[in-house]
């Protein structure tokens, strides 16, 4: 396969897995906050998002060093647009009960 066109398939392979990674984790953080089950949904999250961007990143990389930067180029480019996709316009104070 033409290498420029292996760069770019492992760049947006990178992309979709930063997306799907720091995607999770705000849509974790906002489930968190309503949840009965707190716990539970972290671990989960944790455990299946840092899964599936470890065997992403193995398959991707290919024992390849060049690959590997690619991919995690495109995985760092996904978390500045999931941050500027997910950034509220307003502060809303969060209101939570106090247990004395």
């Amino acid at each position: 396969m033409n290498d420029l066109v292996m760069d770019l398939l492992v760049l947006f392979g990178g992309v979709c897995l930063g997306f799907l990674f720091f995607g999770g984790l705000w849509f974790t953080s906002k489930k968190m906050l309503t949840s009965k089950k707190v716990v539970l949904w972290y671990l989960g999250s944790l455990f299946i998002r840092v899964g599936i961007t470890l065997i992403g990143f193995y398959y991707l990389g290919q024992n390849s060093l060049e690959y590997m930067v690619i991919c995690l180029f495109g995985f760092i480019v996904a978390r500045f647009v999931v941050i500027k996709m997910t950034k509220s316009k307003e502060v809303v104070p969060i209101k939570l009960e106090k247990d004395y």
